[in-house]
């Protein structure tokens, strides 16, 4: 069985300072500390259970800049087995679509035999959940959202269970297909001590000792007028860090007329109707 694992660097959106964003809509990573995408490894530890249980194989790609290679070799410490990395110049400033059709590209020339593609439900600095569903479309395979936990692969099926408006259900799907994992389906497991000491030298430079593959644009067989900025209907017009606190406290009594009273303030601030 092969698993292929979407993952992705993302700025740590806690402190978002003044100069987040460049002048032409796009994100300056330079001002954010970078940090491995919280649900993507979610991802990934789902892709080492099945590992586990049944012998796959884990590929991980991300895309992004050179030093995206740093969850890339966190992946390699935690279980990986093989590790990309997508990164061209021209790829800057691709939003959801092309991200997935960059991502699609990759995975066709990286692992054209999977059995299935897990990424995390959705990257912190844009909450769409878009990209997954869309490489799913990219590459005509049937996909599964929202997935909480793993039951079992049998027959060429695999049987999970995702989480819905209405609670959660089962769901049987057909390998090859792709899944998109939530933070309540597992929990990360820690860096093993051994694959740390044998992956600590790994790098994309080509002198390195364990070098970890980079490819562009011309490998992946994607063409540049279809990612990057000019590839991108979707256009960021503002980012700005929203601090919520509390101004006011009003204290009402537990008998009836405080009740009465909450939800008169309640209908008056238009919260109920």
């Amino acid at each position: 069985m092969k698993i292929v694992v979407l993952v992705k660097q993302v700025p740590d959106t806690k402190n978002v300072p003044e100069n987040a964003m460049k002048e032409d809509g796009t994100l300056n990573r330079q001002a954010l500390e970078a940090i491995f995408n919280p649900e993507d490894l979610n991802a990934l530890e789902l892709a080492l259970e099945l590992k586990d249980r049944y012998q796959a194989e884990v590929t991980v790609i991300s895309m992004g800049p050179p030093n995206a290679k740093e969850i890339l070799k966190d992946s390699l410490y935690r279980g990986a087995d093989k590790v990309v990395l997508i990164s061209d110049r021209k790829l800057a400033g691709s939003d959801t679509l092309a991200t997935s059709i960059a991502l699609a590209g990759a995975i066709r020339y990286c692992e054209p035999d999977f059995d299935i593609v897990i990424c995390g439900r959705q990257a912190i600095d844009g909450d769409t959940a878009q990209v997954g569903p869309q490489v799913a479309e990219k590459l005509s395979i049937p996909q599964i959202t929202y997935t909480i936990n793993m039951d079992r692969i049998e027959n060429n099926h695999i049987f999970v269970s995702r989480e819905t408006d209405n609670g959660i259900e089962m769901v049987k799907g057909e390998l090859p297909l792709l899944l998109t994992i939530t933070k309540e389906a597992n929990i990360p497991r820690l860096e093993n001590i051994k694959f740390l000491m044998k992956y600590k030298k790994a790098d994309i430079k080509e002198d390195a000792k364990i070098k970890i593959p980079v490819l562009g644009l011309n490998e992946i067989g994607i063409e540049e007028d279809i990612v990057g900025l000019n590839g991108s209907p979707t256009k960021v017009k503002n980012i700005e860090s929203v601090v919520i606190t509390k101004k006011d406290i009003k204290n009402y009594s537990s008998d009836e007329k405080g009740i009465s009273e909450l939800f008169e303030d309640l209908v008056k601030n238009h919260l109920v109707e």
